[in-house]
């Protein structure tokens, strides 16, 4: 597989995932000129995306789907109550309703349920030829029940979103704040390096940490969080790195 992070934060985001017969975009956030340009960017033409899988319905990972779609014609795979709630797409005919696991030709996806303040909200395992990456982001927590799934998998993007102390002292309303450390919200560093100690195994070869707010956090802090935690529970890994927002990561074969 290839896997390129092409945007990541609140102003929106998109990942592309490459097999040798499939061409896939996780959520298609920012617009179609930035997800058009930086897919260039990397040799792949976007009438070439085979899917657009969509994890929830929040305007930072959708803003770009009209627009793209009524261009390029991609099959959209969502969920029946993300359907339901993205209005702008109610007339388009290439839509593919998923609930469980989906076989894209060869490439397997299982969604597993996220906790977040959308309609549906899903993160997903993606497999191909005893490759795999977890795709784990804007969720309050980690269901325990998934723990079994998502161990020792290749590649993790997974969300780190703010420093909990920056989050509290910062220009934030209360309501807001509340929202974001909420059962329903985001990730904090310390969770994400939480879960990731006991997710991550002899196989791991990349984490990417996501989604990082540029008011509530620095990737020196996320960074620093996840190898001092890794370091207390003896994990030596040290390929980690942080996706920005209007970057594109490496590309990850």
């Amino acid at each position: 597989m290839r896997v390129v992070v092409l945007a990541s934060g609140s102003d929106g985001n998109s990942t592309y995932i490459e097999t040798k017969e499939v061409k896939l975009l996780i959520d298609i956030g920012r617009n179609a000129k930035y997800i058009k340009e930086h897919l260039n960017s990397i040799g792949v033409n976007p009438e070439e995306i085979d899917y657009i899988l969509i994890s929830h319905t929040h305007k930072d990972h959708t803003s770009a789907l009209k627009t793209f779609v009524n261009k390029y014609k991609t099959a959209v795979l969502l969920s029946q109550k993300m359907f339901y709630d993205l209005e702008e797409i109610k007339e388009y005919e290439n839509i593919i309703i998923y609930d469980d696991d989906m076989y894209l030709k060869d490439l397997k996806i299982a969604t597993i349920k996220s906790s977040h303040d959308a309609p549906d909200a899903r993160n997903f395992i993606l497999e191909n030829k005893g490759e795999s990456v977890v795709y784990v982001t804007d969720t309050g927590y980690v269901n325990r029940k998934y723990f079994n799934q998502l161990k020792d998998k290749e590649i993790y993007l997974f969300e780190s979103n703010h420093d909990i102390e920056m989050l509290l002292n910062g220009p934030y309303p209360k309501w807001l704040k509340t929202r974001v450390v909420g059962s329903y919200g985001h990730l904090s560093n310390k969770d994400a390096a939480f879960y990731l100690s006991k997710l991550i195994g002899p196989h791991t070869q990349k984490i990417i940490l996501m989604h990082l707010s540029h008011i509530n956090n620095t990737e020196e802090k996320a960074l620093e969080m996840l190898h001092t935690t890794l370091k207390e529970y003896e994990i030596e890994f040290n390929d980690i790195s942080c996706a920005k927002r209007s970057e594109i990561t490496e590309v990850i074969s």
